[in-house]
């Protein structure tokens, strides 16, 4: 803990700070299953909390010793950054409350468990809803074979096999756990023994499974009869440049996808597939003989009759030969004008996301906060580098003491194609 006057603190405040810290690393389950890039404060206010982060190069091999055509220049993608998260829990106390130390930890403690939900959450919402991979069960959860779906799909279009997670609804990692106790039904067996007591299932494969109690819920696509409106497909570029002959960078994790719906509205968070269009390896290029699948991302105009809607991924067919297509490439063929679009999200439920460690990215972020202001403030920084502040306040006229407890952070999906949701009991 550092601060400008530890004196303005009493002992126990100093205490429940203390246990603040230590408890808010124990209570950040998700935040320690995904990448940390530590940013430069000066920097970020200057690009208004944006920056820039590099996606993974993907190059294609050439057979044969004379390589004179194969030399060209190679995309590097990129994806905006923000710390756009600021999370606060206040809270007053009187003279008379002042008196109770203990009323003051428990709501410590009770900020403690606010902020940690909050970055939780926000990873939790990120993995939910920008994640493309969508794995499809028809029947409840029941253990090895489901989690056996996420790796599938992850291996054959080439997600590297290290550093998974699996985050599932309560209900839905519990009827894992059922299903492994019954399985062994040994005791003595450590993985029988945690499932039937603590209703712990651990590693299963290649995914560290962690449990949530708190899962976002996505309703049914309602759309119907939705085909693809004109044959389309997208190519990657680093920058733009605008009418004026400004450079930007361009954001490749989405692009807008023109289609008819017959009936029923589009909403955002829907997973579909499109006829004809299947994933491929992304560094062999070879077709998986599975469709690949999207998820909508925002509603650009029109979510029913004929409209625009932004997904991820984009389409990258390689149709028009550039090399940021070849480089990229993740379908078979473009989105072709009438074919169907196949909903996935068939019946409401929990979508239980599953990641790679570096798909997703937390920026801690730091508030500049006087200590000379009237302010009492103390602060520290937690392995991970957030910074939490804690900060008091005492009004001479109403003999109230006002408190927060503050954070700054982003989170972004660096990669939505090493990233998806599970979701279960779907017709």
């Amino acid at each position: 803990v550092c601060s400008s006057d530890l004196n303005a603190f009493s002992k126990e405040e100093v205490v429940a700070f203390d246990q603040l810290l230590a408890g808010f690393e124990d209570a950040l389950v998700l935040s320690n299953a995904v990448k940390v890039y530590r940013t430069d404060q000066t920097t970020m206010e200057r690009t208004n909390d944006v920056i820039w982060r590099p996606q993974p190069y993907i190059l294609p091999s050439y057979d044969g010793m004379d390589q004179t055509a194969n030399f060209n220049n190679k995309t590097q993608l990129s994806v905006p950054s923000t710390i756009g998260f600021k999370k606060s829990v206040p809270w007053t106390m009187n003279a008379l409350e002042l008196r109770d130390a203990l009323q003051e930890g428990r709501l410590f403690d009770s900020s403690k468990q606010r902020l940690a939900t909050d970055i939780n959450l926000a990873v939790n919402n990120i993995a939910s809803y920008y994640g493309s991979l969508f794995v499809k069960r028809t029947a409840a959860a029941t253990g090895f074979d489901d989690v056996a779906q996420c790796d599938a799909i992850m291996n054959e279009q080439g997600v590297p096999m290290d550093m998974r997670f699996a985050a599932y609804s309560t209900r839905d990692y519990n009827s894992m756990a059922s299903d492994l106790q019954k399985a062994s039904r040994s005791f003595g067996n450590q993985k029988s023994d945690t499932a039937y007591e603590k209703a712990l299932i651990g590693r299963v494969s290649n995914f560290e499974v962690l449990k949530m109690d708190y899962t976002p819920r996505i309703t049914a696509a309602a759309g119907s009869g939705v085909t693809i409106n004109g044959n389309q497909y997208y190519v990657p570029a680093a920058t733009s440049t605008a009418s004026t002959g400004e450079v930007q960078n361009v954001d490749n994790r989405f692009m807008n996808l023109a289609i008819t719906v017959t009936s029923g509205t589009v909403k955002v968070g829907d997973a579909f597939t499109i006829q004809n269009v299947n994933a491929v390896h992304h560094i062999t290029k070879q077709d998986t003989g599975q469709p690949k699948t999207f998820r909508v991302t925002a509603i650009v105009s029109g979510a029913g009759g004929t409209g625009t809607i932004q997904i991820t991924p984009p389409i990258i067919s390689a149709t028009g030969g550039s090399q940021a297509e070849i480089q990229y490439q993740n379908v078979t063929t473009q989105a072709a004008t009438g074919a169907t679009v196949t909903w996935l999200n068939t019946v409401a439920g929990y979508m239980n996301p599953f990641w790679r460690q570096e798909a997703i990215e937390i920026l801690p972020g730091r508030y500049a906060i006087p200590t000379d202001a009237g302010v009492q403030v103390m602060r520290g920084t937690t392995s991970q580098g957030f910074d939490i502040v804690f900060t008091k306040f005492y009004d001479i006229n109403t003999m109230i003491t006002k408190y927060r407890v503050d954070t700054l952070f982003g989170v972004v999906a660096t990669n939505t194609e090493m990233m998806g949701i599970e979701m279960f009991s779907q017709t």
